[in-house]
């Protein structure tokens, strides 16, 4: 197993989402734009993950060239990000983090399909080439925050411009041959769609990820708002991904001991106390690291038990179609939802209950999960 070229393109993707996702709306504030015009324009990112993933992840199983399809993600949304130096007005920006975000969001469910083929039946070992990628955005949302405080944030996009051009770069150094080889299934798609634990795990991972929507569009401005600096910020989104390494790094031991439902639901039911916490006390800094600690259960435990989840329904064929669906309804449909209504409940009805949104959001989740997920 190529561990370390694995692992580099987790750390440079991951690293240009530690730079893109903290800091993109402050750069947007930065011009002058509203609550809804950041939620739109952050949004329509995670939008083209809803039909991206499954586009690329239909050639890929019909080919077999998944680091094909990485490699020409990689190089497309690069040359297509460069728009953003062109001019800085709302429906130009709009089009250009279209179409970026259409061949960017094409990259990763291709590569962690290629990834689970690199570990063939050592797919335990998923977590330690995943981690690097949490290596890589503590790196840059700790570096960003420190060095772009104030009118440098307009050094932006520069800094993603160089970090994409590094996840294209790194594509290269993976081998196409294991990608190709899968195992073949005779089971229909629409047969495994019609699975209710299957419905049950999708419906689960757009949830919550529609519950992160106020914290991956929002977080950053709010703590703005009661004066933190960008620094302290960035200190912030690097302490929870820290935490994020430290679980990844325990779920060998976590999923035979603990099982893969109770693990789930645990993080969801972390998940909603993590907002409820921010929402309540935005004033208190231990009370937001401990919130941030929060993030090893609302995004580690809860992406390394779905993920593998995802694995185990989707076989042979239908792995990259699998990860495409997992990508796009969740990352894609529940964060591009959760950005959309955090937006405009940003401006009507304030921080604090767009925050306690998220939680309710986040027990629906858990219910569903309790429910359809078997143990």
């Amino acid at each position: 197993m190529p561990y370390w070229r694995l692992s580099g393109f987790y750390f440079f993707y991951f690293a240009s989402l530690g730079a893109l996702i903290p800091y993109w709306g402050v750069y947007l504030k930065s011009l002058g734009y509203n609550a809804a015009a950041i939620g739109s324009m952050v949004a329509v990112i995670l939008a083209t993950k809803i039909v991206s993933p499954n586009i690329w992840g239909w050639i890929a199983d019909h080919t077999g060239k998944r680091m094909m399809i990485v490699r020409l993600g990689g190089l497309f949304s690069l040359l297509a990000f460069a728009g953003v130096f062109l001019t800085s007005q709302y429906w130009w920006l709009m089009a250009v983090m279209m179409v970026f975000s259409f061949f960017w969001n094409a990259t990763l469910p291709q590569f962690e399909a290629t990834t689970f083929n690199h570990l063939g039946e050592n797919v335990h070992r998923y977590s330690a080439v995943r981690l690097w990628g949490s290596v890589g955005f503590i790196v840059a949302v700790w570096l960003v925050g420190q060095q772009l405080e104030g009118s440098r944030i307009a050094y932006l996009p520069m800094v993603l411009l160089g970090l994409f051009a590094s996840i294209w770069f790194s594509s290269l150094l993976v081998p196409e041959e294991a990608a190709a080889h899968q195992a073949l299934t005779h089971e229909p798609l629409r047969q495994v769609l019609s699975r209710p634990e299957v419905v049950g795990l999708l419906l689960v991972c757009f949830l919550m990820q529609m519950g992160h929507g106020p914290y991956y569009t929002f977080y950053s401005i709010y703590l703005q708002d009661y004066d933190y600096s960008l620094a302290f910020i960035g200190f912030l989104w690097a302490l929870g991904v820290f935490a994020e390494v430290l679980i990844f790094m325990r779920m060998h031991r976590l999923v035979p001991r603990f099982g893969l439902k109770r693990l789930l639901l645990t993080s969801l039911l972390l998940a909603a106390l993590r907002w409820v916490l921010i929402a309540l006390f935005p004033t208190s800094t231990p009370i937001l690291v401990l919130a941030q600690t929060l993030h090893a259960a609302s995004f580690g435990l809860y992406h390394a038990v779905a993920i593998q989840l995802i694995h185990t329904y989707f076989v042979g064929r239908h792995q990259g179609k699998g990860q495409a669906l997992y990508s796009s309804v969740s990352f894609g449909a529940g964060g591009a939802i959760g950005s959309l209504y955090a937006g405009y409940s940003w401006d009507v009805f304030g921080s604090s209950l767009t925050f306690f949104s998220a939680a309710a959001v986040s027990l629906v989740a858990a219910y569903i999960a309790w429910r359809k997920i078997p143990a």
